[in-house]
Parts: C-alpha cells; sequence; structure tokens
C-alpha cells in the first residue's frame, strides 16, 4: 500500500506511475478529492475544539444569561463536531479502499513496457537441446509412462486438476525436497505454515482486494486457499517490529497453492496451467536501503535450483505493464520445455519495497531507542513444480518413450536413473 502522504505530496510521479502500468487513473483523481475533503473536515474539527475548550475556560466567569448563550452554542458545536468525526471515519474508510487497489509503484530500473513482449531478457543459460527424434509434449509422456493421469484429476475434482502416479509422484517429491534443501544451505530457515490463510493476511500480502476472483474461499468461514506460500509466510510477522540486529530474515516454504485461473487452464494443455500446484517459495524481510541488492541475491538462489536442474532458462525483467500489482520490480525465471516449444515461467522474483510492510504492518527498529520504520519484503517462487516437471519430462525425454532422471535428483529417487 501506498502511503497516503506520499501520494498527497508527489501526485506527478504517482500519475505517471498509473500511466506506465497502464492502470486507470481515475483512482487517483477519486483518492485526491476525498483526501481534500477528508483534510478539510480534520481542520474544522480541530477548530472547533479549540473554540470548545476556550469557550469552556469561560463559562464559569460570565453572568447567567451570557453562560445560557454559550452553552447553547457549545450543544451546536459539540453535535458538529460528532457529525465530523463520524465524516471523517467513513471518508478514512473509502480512502483506504482506495490505497488498497492502487497498485505499487515501478522502480525506476523498470522499463516501460505495455506487455510481455516488452519484457527484455537480461540473461540466457544452458543450450536447448537437439533431438534426434521429434520430441513429444509432456501430456503424452505422462499418459504413456503412466505417471500422470488427467482422467482421474478431473473425475476426482474437475477440469484443471491431475493425479501424479508412481515415479510421477516420486519426481516430484524429490524436486520438492531437492529445493528445500538447497535453499536452506543458501541461508534460508524452512517455514511450514498452514495452507488457509485469513481475509486479513490476503490483504496484508495485496492479494485482496485486487486478485480476490482468482482465489479460492472457504465462504462459512471468511478464509481462503493460499495462491502461493509468500502469504503465509510473509504476515508471520505481521504488525510486528522486529529488531535490526535480527535482519535480513530469510525464509522457504513448501505449499501445495491453488489459483482459480479462470478460463486459463483451457488455453494450455497439460499441466502448465492448473488450479492446484505445489510451490516452494522464498521470502524475505530486509532493512531498505538493501532491498535492490537482496533481489539480484533471491534471483540467483532461484538460478541455482534451474542450473542444477540442468535446464536451459532465460530470465526477463517486467516492464511496467506486466508487473504485478504489488510488486516493484520483478525478474521471471523461463525454462524451455521442448515437446510444447514453448518457454514457461517457472518462477517470479520479486521486490515489493514497504507495500506489503506498510499494509501487513511489519516494521524494524535499527536501534531500541529509534523510531520503528517499514521494513522491505521479496519474495521468489524456488520454483514452482508442474512448470518445471514438465521442462524436465520434455527436455530428459529419450527416444524409446523413457525419461532420464536429473542427476541431482537421484539420491531423493533412491538412485532411480531412468523412469520407464
Amino acid at each position: 500500500m501506498l502511503d497516503a502522504r506520499f501520494i498527497r505530496d508527489n501526485e506527478a510521479t504517482v500519475r505517471q506511475s498509473l500511466k506506465n502500468r497502464y492502470f486507470d487513473e481515475s483512482i487517483l483523481e477519486q483518492f485526491l478529492s476525498l483526501d481534500g475533503k477528508w483534510r478539510e473536515l480534520i481542520e474544522e474539527g480541530n477548530r472547533l475544539r479549540r473554540t470548545r475548550n476556550e469557550v469552556s475556560e469561560q463559562i464559569p466567569k460570565l453572568d447567567k444569561e451570557e453562560k445560557a448563550g454559550k452553552i447553547a452554542e457549545m450543544k451546536t458545536i459539540a453535535q458538529r463536531i460528532k457529525e465530523i468525526e463520524d465524516d471523517v471515519r467513513r471518508m478514512e474508510a473509502e480512502r483506504d479502499e482506495l490505497l488498497l487497489n492502487m497498485p505499487n509503484m515501478p522502480d525506476p530500473s523498470v522499463p516501460v513496457g505495455k506487455s510481455a513482449d516488452d519484457n527484455p531478457t537480461v540473461k540466457e543459460w544452458g543450450t536447448i537441446r537437439k533431438f534426434d527424434f521429434k520430441p513429444l509434449p509432456h501430456w503424452e509422456i505422462g499418459e504413456n509412462l503412466g505417471i500422470i493421469d488427467f482422467d482421474r484429476g478431473v473425475k476426482i475434482t474437475g477440469t484443471g486438476f491431475y493425479v501424479l502416479k508412481g515415479d510421477g509422484a516420486r519426481l516430484e517429491r524429490a524436486l520438492i525436497n531437492y529445493m528445500l534443501d538447497l535453499h536452506r544451505d543458501q541461508g534460508y530457515i524452512e517455514i511450514f505454515p498452514p495452507v488457509i490463510i485469513n481475509r486479513k493476511s490476503c490483504i496484508g500480502t495485496g492479494q485482496l482486494p485486487k486478485m480476490q476472483d482468482d482465489m479460492y474461499w472457504i465462504e462459512r468461514d471468511d478464509l481462503w486457499l493460499n495462491p502461493t506460500a509468500e502469504v503465509p509466510v510473509t504476515n508471520l510477522y505481521s504488525e510486528e517490529i522486529l529488531e535490526g540486529k535480527d535482519l535480513p530474515l530469510y525464509h522457504t516454504a513448501y505449499l501445495p497453492s491453488f489459483r482459480r485461473e479462470a478460463g486459463k487452464h483451457i488455453e494450455t494443455k497439460g499441466i502448465a496451467r492448473v488450479h492446484q500446484f505445489n510451490k516452494v517459495e522464498m521470502v524475505k524481510f530486509v532493512v531498505p536501503e538493501t532491498s535492490p541488492q537482496e533481489l539480484e541475491g533471491l534471483l540467483a538462489n532461484a538460478e541455482e535450483v534451474v542450473q542444477g536442474l540442468k535446464l536451459p532458462y532465460r530470465v526477463k525483467l517486467l516492464c511496467t505493464g506486466d508487473t504485478g500489482f504489488h510488486s516493484s520490480k520483478t525478474y521471471d525465471i523461463e525454462t524451455f520445455a521442448s515437446g510444447m516449444d514453448q518457454w514457461l515461467e517457472v518462477s517470479s522474483c520479486s521486490d515489493f519495497k514497504d507495500f506489503q510492510a506498510r499494509r501487513a504492518m511489519i516494521k524494524f527498529r535499527r536501534e531500541p531507542h529509534l523510531k520503528s520504520e517499514f521494513v522491505h519484503t521479496l519474495n521468489g517462487s524456488g520454483i514452482a513444480l508442474p512448470r518445471t516437471m514438465t521442462s524436465i519430462l520434455e527436455n530428459y525425454q529419450n527416444k524409446d518413450g523413457t525419461v532420464t532422471v536429473p542427476d541431482i535428483l537421484r539420491p531423493y529417487m533412491k538412485g532411480t536413473e531412468v523412469i520407464g
């Protein structure tokens, strides 16, 4: 969430940010109008309270007739003060709702652009494999080997769900354990938080209200299935003041994640876009001045996962129009899927600056005697499983229909070298 005072004092900058994001500028107009009326009421209320205090001191010294007149006048003022206080509370609620729907400010280093077509490639790693046979897409590989069952996933739940079986399930579990072990070695503390989160947590990280339609809601309890472990892990420290000496703080977590992806799964065959997926997440809490470097370190940590799997990948810097609502700067890691002949996003690494911390009230104090400040939060997928599984099956497939297990995963699969 942006600071109301910052918006008030930097109207032109915020307006340009909305333009660069291709975001409706009317939200800024609504905020400025409401904020102006709010400030006028605050000033009127303060003025009336000063008058009331001054007159209250004079009343005991007045004669009976004057005293009665002043008391009647004070009743009118008191009634007006009450009206102002009610209006101020209503306006603050409306203003806060506008702030919750206003996107983060893009970092100055983010290129201006409208869509994913404008995202520059900032790094490439590995070589795309050349096959001496026509590579199959992962859904054919998975069904031929009996390790992915789409029909039973649909039968159990519905479209956009699938079942992993045998070595498919083992490969998924191996990937999760490999990532968690790697991130622990990189300095992250492992967390296993609840899968279900409350409304306050969703607001804290920026999923609500903006992305409500893409989330699964448990209506009876007003709880939500987490769309990413970023939400519960970031909210571990909501409404807390951390000690400066404890920062930076790094956490990693595995959770199943849930997204409605309304209609989108129909456009993508297989498991590249589904409603439920496993993901390992990295979350950082850092002091503000270090967040740019911490983002680069977060990206390097996610890249190490893909490098260990020896999958060819590229890194994209998202432009202003493609950067997520709550992010200030985002890198995407995309691996190549040979059977689909597509680049697939397997990780997004983002610096939110104080946007999430301000919503969730996560602060730190550099020294015990100093004023508290908002931390900067960062988050990166380390990494998402379905598209990683897709890339492994398609890049490691063999002419005889088998799939070679990446070297780094074999210890997690009891030495299994080939799935067949």
